[in-house]
């Protein structure tokens, strides 16, 4: 799901340091690899407005240093994200390691049915990739683009129903798995009552909509760290 005008093209594994302080020397990193697509790099937001980067921040001002990798890019599909995480050079293991994807597969007109087996794929390589398998893996919702000033002119209810039966899938596949799931459409569909929610871009969500978003995940950490 691109936007023509804003045709971003972003680096696979983008690798981010947060400055270094004395008191963090003494301090564990752990690693944290973020898997998915737009959202993930936080297409028309500043880097530090990033969702992981902005958990890392948030995590910072805790006393625990969250070391982000990002393997994410605009338009990625389940096939494509899987392609990108064979094509990139990766740590063999993860403190922690999350998984945002399927807008793409909904946008394009892929089926649910299509798309179970690829995220069961990608779910299984992002316990690989954890030290601590399932427990240090946790899954985000698919936001409801459906909102957005983008989507003026289309059947928005029709998203919102694809949408929900794709995450409905995905809650239901993280259940089987016993994999930690966050439901932050509901938190997406605010932008449709509060501008400031909204990236310039008018689709994509703004760094006030991310620091919501962390603040849901948050829990996860501090029951982990």
């Amino acid at each position: 799901m691109n936007v023509k005008r804003f045709n971003l093209n972003l680096t696979i594994g983008l690798l981010f340091f947060f400055g270094a302080t004395a008191q963090e020397a003494t301090q564990e990193i752990k690693t944290f690899l973020a898997l998915g697509d737009s959202y993930t790099i936080g297409e028309s937001v500043e880097v530090e407005m990033r969702w992981p980067m902005q958990l890392a921040q948030v995590l910072k001002a805790q006393e625990s240093t969250l070391r982000p990798t990002l393997i994410a890019k605009t338009g990625w599909t389940t096939d494509e994200l899987l392609e990108g995480i064979n094509q990139a050079e990766l740590d063999d293991s993860y403190d922690y390691v999350s998984l945002l994807i399927g807008v793409n597969n909904q946008y394009r007109g892929r089926s649910v049915a299509s798309f179970e087996p690829e995220f069961t794929t990608l779910l299984n390589r992002a316990i690989a990739l954890s030290k601590n398998k399932t427990d240090g893996v946790f899954v985000l919702s698919i936001p409801d683009w459906g909102v957005m000033p983008f989507a003026e002119g289309r059947n928005r209810k029709q998203i919102a129903h694809e949408i929900d039966a794709y995450n409905a899938s995905i809650e239901g596949i993280c259940k089987v798995y016993g994999v930690r799931y966050f439901n932050i459409t509901e938190v997406s569909r605010q932008a449709s009552e509060n501008a400031d929610l909204i990236a310039f871009d008018g689709l994509h969500p703004s760094g006030d909509m991310y620091a919501a978003w962390v603040q849901a995940i948050l829990p996860f950490f501090n029951a982990t760290l």
